[in-house]
């Protein structure tokens, strides 16, 4: 089962940004999460097109099952 943990921020034009981590280290440490997001934010790395991160909006883990079928 593929995990990805989405980490949101708020924009400076208002809007919604996400980060995306492809198998995060588990159990989620929610401090580290915090420290990490906020380290994002004053680093002023990244830039959308809705403008620079100003706050961390949320976080969440994404479990996604793919089955695939053969059709012969």
């Amino acid at each position: 089962m593929a995990k990805t943990l989405e980490l949101e921020f708020s924009t400076e034009f208002g809007k919604t940004a996400r980060i995306s981590v492809d198998s995060p280290k588990e159990p989620i440490d929610e401090e580290v999460v915090k420290l990490s997001m906020a380290q994002i934010i004053t680093s002023d790395v990244f830039t959308t097109a809705s403008g620079r991160f100003v706050a961390a909006k949320g976080a969440r883990v994404i479990e996604r099952n793919v089955t695939d079928y053969e059709l012969t």
